[in-house]
């Protein structure tokens, strides 16, 4: 049970949600994906994440299908079956494994009932993020995607359901439902025209965070210190790492998207390089589009990173799949190309770690560890300063005496093959971390003749 939920129960009862979800045929695109998800354990993993946001289930079922229905999105047949589930099961949500289009919405609605909200995967985890946002930034971000994805959806009851809320006075607050947290308004009635004014205004509120973000990451690129951003699927351990390696208290929970908002901590390696870690939000299959627009500030955090720890639960079923939706969500944020480490976690869950990796160890650049144990945390610790010396570039430079500061920071940071005091300057032969390259880029050496 979730904390959340813990909370909300001394306030209201729980929600209580019936799942549906499909068996595509041969995949939703027209072809089959050899150790893709199974309809079963999709579902499985909505359970979950109707858990984390306050529900409790009290159903569920499976189509079979070789493409949506235009109207319902399952079967006239299967829709009615679920109508009469719902009504005996007293279901307050239903919630669709796959993204609604605004019409599928639309008519699942009429045929339930106005006393039944119907969302889709996009609608619970936004739903969730609303709630773990706990900082301006995440508020903000959250709130954008949530009236991004509600605009097309927007009609009468839509509008009462969802757009009521302000009480809270920002995304997160108690609402008392899945589909009622969020943005909201005073007005009952929010047309399209307002909504686009607020939206607008949130873009340019979110464009003055990433103006902010980007300064905080020249500081600390000024400061010689090597970034390093934890990724990886939601609940994979990132959090239980970020507290292992850094000694430092991050919140941990044992939940989907227990973290939204960044964390970073500065960890000191085996040669004594200080490093800054990032713990990141948790990527997940079936990400919604507008949540990967949405939160790019966030994000960036990843883009913008030396080096990227990709946590990997080596004890969940779907290890494989979860790492093809991290590498591809890594792909849509154009950071597939950054060096990467695959950290298998959990191996204390196993009898026998090695042999239960082994399978998985053919992975390059991968390191097992447990998290919570911390066994193979200094192997990772040193594979990690090893990646950021192999990730070093060649550079010859002419410091000027004036500018020692930077002579010290090559000695700390970087690796030295000839160091040599001219008239002008002190000359030095080696290699630099890429994130310092720039502090560097006036005093390239220029051999005369």
């Amino acid at each position: 049970m979730s904390e959340y939920r813990t909370t909300k129960e001394t306030l209201a009862p729980p929600e209580q949600a019936f799942l549906v979800g499909v068996e595509w045929k041969e995949g939703p695109d027209g072809k089959f994906i050899p150790g893709a998800w199974s309809a079963t354990e999709s579902l499985d993993e909505l359970e979950r994440l109707a858990d984390t946001a306050g529900l409790e289930i009290v159903g569920r079922t499976v189509q079979k299908l070789d493409q949506p229905n235009p109207a319902t999105f399952i079967g006239k047949g299967k829709v009615d079956e679920v109508a009469e589930l719902v009504r005996m099961m007293g279901a307050d949500v239903v919630i669709f494994d796959d993204e609604l289009s605004p019409r599928h919405q639309r008519e699942l609605e009429k045929v339930f009932g106005k006393n039944v909200k119907v969302i889709d995967r996009t609608g619970l985890i936004l739903d969730i993020f609303a709630q773990h946002a706990h900082t301006r930034e995440g508020a903000l971000q959250v709130e954008l995607a949530q009236y991004e994805y509600r605009l097309p959806r927007l009609t009468q009851t839509w509008t009462q359901q969802a757009l009521t809320r302000q009480a809270g006075g920002r995304a997160g607050g108690s609402t008392g439902g899945v589909g009622l947290r969020g943005p909201g308004e005073t007005r009952l009635e929010m047309d399209r025209r307002v909504i686009r004014g607020r939206i607008a205004r949130l873009k340019r509120d979110l464009e003055e965070v990433r103006a902010h973000r980007a300064r905080y990451r020249s500081n600390r690129r000024r400061s010689g210190l090597p970034t390093v951003a934890l990724v990886g699927y939601t609940n994979a351990g990132k959090s239980t790492l970020l507290h292992k390696l850094s000694d430092a208290d991050v919140y941990i929970a044992n939940q989907l998207f227990a973290t939204l908002d960044p964390t970073t901590r500065r960890v000191e390696l085996p040669g004594g390089t200080v490093i800054l870690v990032t713990d990141t939000v948790g990527f997940i299959q079936k990400l919604p589009t507008q949540l990967v627009a949405a939160f790019q500030a966030t994000l960036e955090e990843i883009t913008e990173a030396d080096l990227l720890l990709h946590v990997i639960d080596i004890s969940h079923p779907r290890t494989l799949a979860q790492s093809r939706a991290v590498y591809e969500t890594l792909e849509k944020i154009e950071a597939s190309n950054l060096p990467i480490i695959n950290v298998l976690n959990k191996i204390d869950r196993f009898d026998n770690p090695e042999e239960a990796c082994a399978a998985l160890c053919d992975m390059p650049d991968s390191v097992a560890i447990s998290a919570v144990t911390g066994q193979g945390i200094d192997k990772l610790k040193a594979h990690i300063e090893e990646v950021l010396e192999a990730e070093m570039l060649p550079v010859e430079v002419l410091i000027p005496f004036k500018n020692g500061e930077l002579v010290s920071l090559f000695h700390e940071r970087g690796l030295i093959e000839l160091e040599d005091h001219l008239p002008q300057g002190t000359r030095i032969v080696g290699r630099l971390p890429q994130s310092i390259m720039q502090n560097f880029q006036d005093f390239y050496y220029q051999h005369k003749g």
